[in-house]
This record gives C-alpha cells, structure tokens and sequence, in this order.
C-alpha cells in the first residue's frame, strides 16, 4: 500500500495524467466541429476533465478534504438537474450563467491564493501577476455574464441601459481601480482590502460592460465572456502551476475568441461596436394583419389551408427558423410536417443563419433535438444560392436575419448584415404572433413583399395545422 501511495501521489504519475487529460480535451474539441459528432465530443472532453481532478486531487495536499466532497456534491446537486430540467428556450440563459460561474470561480481562487501564500510574499514575481490577471478578468466574466443571463431571462430590460456621458469615464476610472490595486499587490502589498478593492472594480467593470448593449448582440456577447473565462482559467493555470487548467482555459479562450469573431461577421459588427454601444432589446407589437408598412406596403395574411397547399405541390421547400420557432416549442411539429411533406415528393431543407436565436448553433440544437436529419442543416452560405430555386420558404420567427434592409438600404442599423436571402423565393409565408420587431427593434420590409403572406398566431399549433391539411389533401 505504501509503494501504491508513493506512485499515486508521484508529481510524475500526475504529470502523465494531465497529458492523457490534455490529449482527451483537444480529442474531444475536434468531435465539436460537426452536430453528429458533437455529443461524443463532450463526452470525450467530460472524461479528460475527470482524469484531470483526479490527478490533482490525488498529487496535491488538502487539508480539508470534507469541504472538496461537500462542494461537488452541492455543484453536482444543483448542476446536473439544472442542466437536464432547462428548456431550449433558456438555453443561451444557462450557458451564460454556467460560463459566469466559471469566472467567479476563478476569481476565487486567485484571492484564496492571496491568503494562502500571505500575499504571495515567497511567490515568485509571475505568480502574483498571473492570479491578478485572472481575478480581474475572472470577476469582469461572473459579473458581465449574470447581466447577460438577466437581460436573457427578461429580468432586466434587452434595451442598452448606459450612465449617459458618465459611461466611458466611469468604466475608465473602475478600470483603473482594478488595474492599480493588482499593481499595488504585485509590488508586495499585504493588505486583504485591497484583493477585494480589486473585485469589486472588476465586478463594477463587468456590469458597466455588459449593460449598455442591447439582445440583438447576446450572441456575441456569449462568446466575448466565454472567452474572458477561458483566458483567467489558463492565467489561473498559469500561476498554479497546473498544466491542464492552462490548456483547458487556452481552449476555452481561443475558441470563445474565434466565435465571438465569427459572430461579429455575421452580424456585420465589429466587437469594439458592440462592446461600446449595442443596438436592439425588447420588442413592441405592432398592427396585424393588414397594417401598412412604413414605405405604404400592405401585410397579406393567408391561412393554413392556403400555405398546406403551396407548399404540397412544391419542388422544394426551405424552412427558416428564428427564436419564434423557440418561443413555441415548434421544433418536434416542423419535423412533423417536413416528413409528411417528404412523403409527398417535396424536398426539404432548413437555412441556418449563424446568429439566428439567441446564441450561436441554438436553431442547430433544437432542430438535432427533433432529428432532423443534419444534412438538411444548411448553413447561410450554402442555403443563399438556392433560394431562386426555391418554390416556398417558410419563415418561422425569424426577423433580423431575413430583412432585406441589410443589403439595400444604408442607413439601416443592420446594414451590411449578410442575410438569409429568402426574398429571392418564388414564394414566401412568414409565421409570426403578430406584427412585432426583432431584437434590432426595426421594421421588416420583407413583410410587405408582394410574394409574402403572413400567418399569425403560435408558431407550433399554425405548424400543426398546416400538417394537418397537408394530411388531407
């Protein structure tokens, strides 16, 4: 037992340990590239993270191994029924308060490690640095993403909230605050107050970023925070000397960073617009059917007996959802109706676009959620070139992702924005509640097309309706 102990607690044993851990990470990130692979991929990964606690766990010296029992149980007790029980509607909530928790924890770390090294006074240098690093951004990330859950889950308000004139000046001066009292504990300062003066500002930061930007820049805004956390897990990693934690957090920081660019792409933002002034939060209804539009257009609704027959004797068909399509629930009832259709000849496919919801791949996730075959998943690029073969696109809850404002008129808010291009259909029926905006807040003028008709009322029974007639016929 003696001999098993020593090679268990080995710093070599645990050594290899993180490499099989670190080789099952990056395994497991390449099985997130595609929706059929994806659930294994997390999987792979989830067994690298357990190798990884494990190793240290079993190397590293605790003095208080009940508290480390006692959290996993309560983190496990809360995390696991949480994670099972969320509705796919709430998912871009969860993910944003999972990734909060990751960046507060972090932060704690890196003030625990201040008590537990007397104010790293026989630390080297770079230890100091990197655990200030990671508080910083770690308290920037829990802070920025509980506002991002609460504007998500309606708590606050989706609009921009700012301090006015006082917004730049006041994050620069909390900024600075952080900024200082890391300084000041690099250079051998000892006092505790300061540690928490720095998580405060930082926590100050945090909000101030986020509050300013509006829903129709959540999706980004995920990925921003997602990556904040990654880059103080490896700083973290960094200062603890732990290899996997480095790893991990650089993973986590480069893709969050590569998908918080992407995301600007396709909403034609940079990241700096975004973090200064965000556009878009909550929605207002307006008129319904039969309303003009703001350039004298005219909404022609229709019904499920009308769009059941169109789409029956069309060659193809491309569904287009957006968040209405979440809201409703609808995603078991489309695939209801593309099968039935299917069985009539009629091909169809979904056109995805990358900010479509309220994170990036949530039209993905619901649709795989409802096996939908993943091929019939086109993304933007692929899908744009066949909507001029198109007999009938069927919009549901998407709004700011179809606008053809975006290519034609310049002083639009999502001008630039490359958009589904859904008004080349030879046919369009949008299905929506009523008249109301997107997250940008701005009129569709793709509504009061001539090729459009509009059928109101709940996404998921206006599915099962035209289901039904397509049945009939």
């Amino acid at each position: 037992m003696t001999l098993l102990g020593s090679f268990l607690t080995d710093p070599s044993f645990k050594t290899v340990l993180y490499i099989v851990a670190i080789a099952l990470f990056i395994y497991g990130l390449t099985g997130l590239t595609g929706p059929r692979t994806a659930v294994r991929g997390n999987r792979i990964a989830a067994v690298g993270m357990a190798i990884a606690i494990v190793a240290t766990l079993l190397v590293d010296p605790f003095n208080n191994v009940v508290l480390i029992v006692l959290g996993l149980v309560i983190g496990t007790a809360i995390g696991v029924p949480a994670a099972r029980q969320v509705k796919m509607t709430a998912m871009p909530q969860m993910v944003a308060l999972f990734n909060g928790v990751g960046g507060g924890a972090v932060a704690l770390i890196a003030w625990a490690e201040f008590r537990e090294t007397d104010a790293f006074a026989s630390e080297a240098t770079y230890v100091a640095v990197f655990s200030m690093f990671s508080a910083i951004i770690g308290s920037i990330s829990f802070w920025g993403s509980n506002i991002a859950f609460g504007k998500l889950q309606a708590i606050l308000s989706g609009k921009p909230v700012t301090l006015g004139p006082l917004q730049l000046p006041v994050q620069l001066v909390v900024g600075a605050a952080a900024v200082a009292a890391a300084v000041a504990i690099v250079a051998g300062a000892q006092a505790e107050i300061i540690v928490i003066g720095l998580l405060v500002a930082a926590a100050i930061f945090g909000v101030l970023l986020v509050l300013p930007i509006g829903g129709a820049d959540m999706p980004v805004v995920i990925s921003l925070l997602n990556a904040f956390t990654g880059l103080a897990a490896a700083a973290a990693g960094v200062a603890l000397d732990n290899q996997a934690l480095i790893v991990a957090g650089m993973i986590v920081g480069a893709s969050g960073t590569i998908l918080t660019q992407q995301m600007a792409i396709a909403m034609n933002r940079t990241i700096t617009s975004v973090v200064v002034g965000g556009f878009g939060g909550e929605v207002t209804a307006e008129a319904g059917a039969g309303a003009g539009g703001a350039e004298g257009g005219t909404v022609k609704s229709t019904s499920a007996a009308d769009a059941a027959i169109q789409m029956s004797y069309a060659r193809q068909v491309v569904v287009v959802p957006g968040y209405g399509m979440a809201v409703a629930q609808a995603q078991h009832a489309v695939r209801e109706m593309a099968k039935v259709l299917e069985d009539k000849g009629v091909e169809v496919k979904y056109a995805i676009h990358p900010v479509a919801g309220r994170m990036p791949g949530h039209m993905n996730v619901l649709l795989a959620e409802a096996d939908v075959p993943y091929e019939q998943l086109k993304e933007m690029d692929e899908i744009n070139n066949e909507f001029s073969r198109t007999d009938v696109s069927l919009i549901i809850g998407a709004n700011d992702v179809t606008n053809p404002d975006a290519r034609t008129k310049p002083d639009s808010p999502i001008y630039g924005m490359p958009i589904l291009n859904v008004d080349e259909s030879s046919s369009i029926i949008v299905l929506k509640r009523s008249m109301s905006s997107g997250y940008a807040g701005i009129e569709n003028p793709l509504f009061f097309n001539d090729k459009t008709q509009m059928l109101f009322g709940d996404a998921k029974g206006s599915v099962g309706e035209i289901t039904s007639e397509l049945q009939a016929l």
